[in-house]
């Protein structure tokens, strides 16, 4: 049982690191567009919070995942 809580919280805080990751690699790459082309800025930006959201809901599915294995033992 405690290896159970153990494992769920290893894989939240895994979670929650590769999201930070994702999202600080996207909005990177999104400011170096932008600097290169300031005029496709609407553009970039659409796509950066586009794809940030994706990232987030890969993230909310591994916190849920983690969740439940956590209060299933």
């Amino acid at each position: 049982m405690d290896l159970a809580f153990l494992g769920a919280g290893i894989g939240a805080g895994l979670t929650v690191i590769g999201a930070g990751i994702g999202i600080g690699r996207l909005a990177g790459s999104a400011l170096e567009s932008i600097g290169r082309q300031p005029e496709a800025v609407g553009e970039i930006r659409t796509t950066m919070i586009i794809a940030a959201a994706l990232v987030e809901g890969v993230a909310l599915f591994g916190l849920v995942i983690c969740i439940l294995l956590a209060t299933k033992a």
